[in-house]
């Protein structure tokens, strides 16, 4: 059964990926041509021509002024998808158009609706703000995934497997040690998930970018926004360096560290990160060592989810994994995602998908 929630918002790219030449990805098994405008709208569409279903990405296709000409047989396009010119007459099919998409740039992405248009809500879309605001500078990349995107959101609601997976780079034995709290806000269907460390080693990953040198306060509180939104809330300070009555914080270093989670089939996945920072923000050499280092992370993570999705691809059916304390945040995502993509179906919702947390 498919497992891709139809009429959501995806990210698509970074809206720094999209200029005047033909750019296509594959959006939950859909291939979208994307392109500005000469005004800078970003535009979406399919990227098949009507005709002989050529790749308009494809070259010789080619912008024309703000349209698209297909490279094999030049049917053309406007900005919309609609077919303004056929080779041979003057008269267009009616039915020569593409595929369009809502689009919308925000917060450094580009935001893709899949499914039905006139279920884009626009205010549906969640925030990311620190990734284009002053006061945060910002490193990002994207890594594919030869993985479902389920595997990618089990692996970032437990963290503690940054203590053995990614030990060397972010990862120390508190994390792994320390319990967590889960809270499920079901009316707005986001998931929270908070570990809070009092006194624990300084990883490489925080030593070298704040200059911190002794053991640390360390606070990761999780807020996934599902299907494809996961945000990290991330301090570190010297051990007993706490916030402000009044809640300001200046003596802690604050890191937001953002995953879109984006299925490209239902076996492999866009893994877009990104890592903005609240301090040394002119300082270049941190964020080429923040960019280097996260990026080192992800291929990790993205070398030992590769390996699972062959695993699992091989395991026979009704095999039943093990869930302990840790994985209350990875189910209630599971359960909360699997409720949207049914609703995303059409299909009645079982009592079991909107009520119970346990292990699939």
């Amino acid at each position: 059964m498919p497992s891709i929630v139809q009429n959501q918002w995806y990210v698509a790219a970074y809206g720094r990926e999209i200029g005047r030449e033909l750019f296509a990805r594959t959006i939950c098994g859909e291939s979208i041509l994307f392109w500005r405008t000469s005004a800078g709208a970003v535009t979406a569409m399919s990227d098949r021509c009507v005709h002989r279903r050529f790749p308009l990405s494809q070259s010789p296709s080619h912008l024309a002024d703000d349209t698209v000409v297909c490279g094999y047989h030049g049917f053309t396009y406007d900005a919309g998808g609609v077919c303004v010119a056929v080779p041979g007459q003057t008269r267009v099919p009616r039915t020569a158009r593409l595929k369009s998409y809502p689009v919308v740039e925000q917060d450094g992405f580009v935001w893709v609706f899949i499914g039905d248009p006139d279920r884009a809500d626009v205010t549906a879309i969640p925030r990311a703000p620190w990734l284009d605001q002053e006061g945060y500078t910002t490193v990002c990349g994207m890594e594919p995934l030869a993985a479902r995107a389920s595997l990618l959101i089990d692996n970032l609601m437990d963290l503690s497997h940054e203590t053995y997976l990614h030990g060397g780079y972010i990862g120390t034995p508190e994390v792994a040690n320390t319990p967590i709290t889960t809270e499920v806000d079901e009316e707005a269907g986001v998931v929270y998930v908070s570990r809070h460390m009092d006194d624990a080693d300084c990883p490489p990953f925080y030593a070298k970018s704040t200059g911190i040198t002794g053991r640390i306060v360390r606070w990761q509180d999780i807020e996934f926004h599902p299907p494809c939104l996961y945000l990290l809330h991330s301090r570190v300070a010297p051990v007993g360096v706490l916030p402000n009555d009044d809640g300001t914080d200046p003596e802690g270093f604050h890191v937001e560290v953002v995953y879109a989670i984006t299925p490209e089939t239902e076996s492999s996945t866009h893994d877009f990160w990104a890592v903005a920072r609240d301090f040394a923000l002119d300082d270049e050499g941190v964020s080429d060592f923040l960019r280097e280092s996260n990026r080192t992370v992800v291929l990790q993570d993205v070398t030992a989810l590769d390996v699972l999705e062959n695993v699992l691809t091989g395991e026979p059916d009704g095999y039943q994994e093990l869930s302990i304390n840790i994985d209350t945040g990875g189910l209630a995502a599971r359960r909360i995602i699997a409720r949207m993509a049914a609703e995303g179906r059409g299909e009645t919702v079982p009592a079991s998908v909107t009520t119970s947390a346990g292990a699939r």
